[in-house]
């Protein structure tokens, strides 16, 4: 079973599944944000930039599917769901502060000045929110609880997707990145 594992990580359709999933979750957030009304904060935003970078690390190995652009994909995978995670925690942190007053947001991303995606596409990368809004609440979560734990299962499936890989490496004596 493992090694069926294995293969489907292989082919296209694992990396489509995973390019699939990363963009409901961006389709969910503009959905909340230009229907539901839900203004992005600045960390939101760093979220949905996380989100994104899955989305383009499953992109590679679904444009060219060799074992390069799949490492490739790997890596880029792990950079943007633990990114997200470690994002995600720390608006939870915003959110928990006994002074969240004091607690840092920005009013602007900080994106690299090559790059500022704010003003080339400001209805997905503008940040018009407040990090301490929580109106949206589901089974007594807002959405950074929800999102740490989204990353936290990203995370999660890139590890057993390692893990399978080396495990079936390691009983083949071959590799099959």
């Amino acid at each position: 079973m493992l090694e069926q594992l294995n293969q489907f990580t292989q082919q296209k359709a694992a990396w489509w599944c995973l390019f699939l999933g990363a963009g409901v979750l961006v389709l969910s957030a503009l959905y909340f944000q230009h229907v539901l009304g839900h203004e992005p904060c600045v960390m939101c935003i760093y979220q949905r930039t996380a989100v994104i970078g899955i989305m383009f690390a499953a992109l590679i190995p679904v444009l060219h599917n060799t074992k390069m652009t799949r490492a490739a994909g790997l890596v880029f995978w792990a950079i943007s769901s633990v990114w997200g995670f470690l994002l995600s925690t720390e608006h939870l942190d915003i959110l928990t502060a006994p002074n969240p007053f004091f607690a840092p947001c920005d009013i602007v991303p900080n994106f690299p000045s090559f790059m500022p995606l704010y003003d080339w596409l400001p209805n997905v990368f503008g940040a018009p929110g407040d990090c301490l809004d929580q109106a949206w609440q589901l089974m007594g979560m807002g959405m950074p609880a929800w999102m740490q734990i989204i990353f936290g299962l990203f995370s999660m499936l890139l590890a057993a997707v390692i893990a399978i890989k080396i495990y079936s490496m390691s009983s083949s004596g071959h590799s099959t990145t």
